[in-house]
């Protein structure tokens, strides 16, 4: 059986798939975009829940979105209030929290509100790279052993 692939092509080019990375820290949204990229991922960046949500209202960004990354504690529009955003205007983006402060009962919170993971600073990049491509998979109907 051959490896699934989800062949979207951005501007020309064959891709895994657009991410839009949120957090307000450049360090952590250099690695995670390094890291997706790497596995053949589009990244989007954004510094806060504000630019996320211009992000994915401009142009075609909004049709061609296949997960949003969120970090928690941001400055003006915070990562609870975005993730409240993107679930209700775009309930077909699947949502990976990313946080530096775990808590149980916020993660449980999300997960209810349907957010498919629930990462902890520091993540590794092979954890994020697989969590990508796992919520990928199950987004579009399409699930390995």
């Amino acid at each position: 059986m051959s490896e699934f692939r989800s062949g979207s092509f951005i501007e020309g080019e064959a891709c895994e798939g657009r991410v839009l990375v949120v957090d307000d820290e450049p360090d952590i949204r250099k690695v995670v975009k390094m890291t997706l990229q790497k596995a053949g991922y589009e990244v989007l960046e954004a510094e806060n829940g504000e630019k996320a949500i211009e992000v994915i209202n401009s142009g075609e960004n909004r049709l061609l979105l296949d997960v949003v990354i969120c970090d928690i504690r941001m400055p003006k529009i915070n990562g609870a209030e975005a993730v409240a955003y993107f679930r209700a205007n775009y309930p077909r983006v699947p949502m990976i929290v990313l946080t530096g402060f775990p808590d149980t009962d916020m993660a449980t919170s999300f997960l209810r509100q349907g957010v498919v993971d629930y990462l902890v600073k520091p993540v590794e990049g092979e954890k994020s790279r697989a969590c990508t491509a796992v919520t990928m998979r199950e987004q579009q109907g399409t699930y390995l052993p």
